[in-house]
């Protein structure tokens, strides 16, 4: 592997010379440093000063074309200097101790070996001088660029004190591990399973930040075997945990269905799906081991279970902090609806089924139907294969009925309010009764959603009923 080269920016050489005017040796340090050396593009840096951060970063505004303004952060003792290229943020050297009851530090000016020992990764603790005399050259006290070159997980120092103090870092460790496919050094593994409790100290924000990016990573199935295998996940994600294990009894022995959902999520990635499809292939199923049920003629069952994770979906986002608007709904849907494509395939594809899955769907049919397919991982692969072509005549039959009745997202065109004035009606049980009739006969093709004959059908149900038409 090369040594990290810094780009050949003006930004970096103005820097220096702020840094060597104020006499303040500064280095860029971590993560861009470490994508630099992967190849990886990165548009944040940390420039670490043996000084004063601040007083740095307004020096650079001050020498920068069209002076950018700095954001100075004095809680924090940083400065944000955003330019057209990077962003740059600005820090003084600095150690910390830490209380047992808080993972925020007690920080004080420390030298560039302090900074260096304080950060999380030995990856992360690369530098690159911004120094005269030392212009571009490597800093790296803890072999990082080793544990690169081995794709290695370490912390600079005892892991059992790194993940004490910053009991976060645990869950960085196991996102870097899943983002960059490296493994975890096995000292600093066996840490995270003796001190995973103290992820308990952290905010639930914090800890769904670091989740969603291992479930935005190129295989996330990695990252949450890790955070199984060292005992993180019951407790971060209990439902999810819950998952894992296979009971038997007799000849009848169910799939695991924690790893069968671990197989859908990386299926999901895989096809192109985002964060919120992602985040269906993992509650998918995840009722499942609520509706368990053995019985002696089919083996083992999960009646319901698709409704109730649906029902679940809500309660979960909210224990997690995931927002609650249009991101919720859209995977309580899929949820909902995951076997419904299924059943299909196992069934002659009516215009009626179809009809009545495009209604339910709406703008999310293309996102179920990927969530489908990504859910067939048997091993036998004669059986996908015959799933994966069943499920072709499906979307050409949803292709065929859409253009046909434009069913997506539709709306029948009698209205409660057209009922209502129909016959005299007030809202009552008797109006959804009349509304659900019309929707039935449009869903299974007895009647077109055209005004006329909705209307015509409407007038025979209320006759039926023994109502008196007052509005014709």
């Amino acid at each position: 592997m090369n040594q990290p080269q810094l780009p050949d920016l003006p930004l970096f050489r103005t820097i220096a010379d702020a840094a060597g005017e104020l006499g303040f040796p500064a280095y860029v340090i971590g993560g861009y440093v470490r994508d630099l050396a992967l190849g990886r593009e990165s548009k944040d840096v940390d420039v670490v000063c043996v000084g004063d951060g601040i007083a740095l970063a307004q020096a650079v505004g001050r020498k920068l074309p069209g002076r950018p303004r700095v954001t100075v952060f004095k809680n924090f003792g940083t400065a944000m200097l955003p330019t057209p290229e990077i962003e740059v943020e600005f820090v003084g050297a600095r150690k910390e101790s830490y209380r047992a009851e808080s993972r925020k530090p007690e920080v004080e000016a420390g030298t560039l070996e302090d900074d260096l020992a304080r950060r999380d990764f030995t990856i992360n603790a690369l530098g690159l001088s911004l120094n005269p005399d030392t212009y571009g050259q490597l800093v790296d006290r803890y072999d990082g660029m080793g544990d690169l070159q081995r794709k290695i997980i370490r912390t600079p120092l005892d892991p059992d004190i790194t993940f004490s103090d910053d009991p976060l870092r645990m869950l960085r460790a196991i996102r870097f591990a899943t983002q960059l496919d490296f493994d975890i050094d096995p000292d600093t593994f066996d840490a995270l399973a003796r001190n995973k409790e103290r992820i308990k100290i952290i905010s639930q924000e914090r800890i769904t930040t670091e989740l969603n990016k291992i479930i935005m990573a190129p295989k996330p199935s990695y990252g949450f075997k890790l955070l199984f295998s060292c005992g993180l996940l019951p407790l971060i994600f209990p439902k999810m945990a819950q998952l894992q294990g296979v009971e038997k009894v007799g000849q009848h022995a169910h799939k695991d269905n924690f790893y069968h959902t671990l197989q859908v999520l990386d299926n999901v990635v895989a096809a192109g799906g985002d964060l919120w499809l992602r985040w269906a292939a993992i509650l998918h199923d995840i009722a499942k081991p609520a509706t368990k049920r053995y019985d002696k003629r089919v083996g083992w069952t999960f009646h319901g279970h698709e409704d109730k994770g649906a029902r679940w979906v809500p309660g979960i986002f909210t224990d997690l902090k995931l927002p609650l608007g249009e991101e919720m709904r859209q995977v309580q849907k899929l949820v909902r609806l995951h076997l419904r494509p299924i059943a299909l395939v196992k069934e002659i594809v009516t215009d009626s089924a179809v009809r009545r899955l495009l209604f339910e769907a709406g703008d999310d049919i293309d996102r179920l139907m990927l969530l489908c397919r990504a859910d067939i991982t048997s091993k036998d692969h004669q059986r996908v294969a015959r799933y994966l072509r069943n499920f072709d005549v499906v979307e050409q039959k949803l292709k065929e009925v859409e253009e046909k009745d434009h069913l997506r997202n539709f709306k029948p065109v009698i209205t409660g309010e057209i009922i209502m004035e129909t016959f005299g009606l007030k809202p009552s049980r008797e109006v959804g009764e009349l509304k659900e009739a019309l929707l039935e006969a449009i869903l299974e093709g007895k009647v077109r959603n055209e005004y006329e004959e909705a209307f015509l059908l409407l007038l025979e149900l209320g006759q039926r009923k023994g109502l008196v038409v007052v509005k014709g």
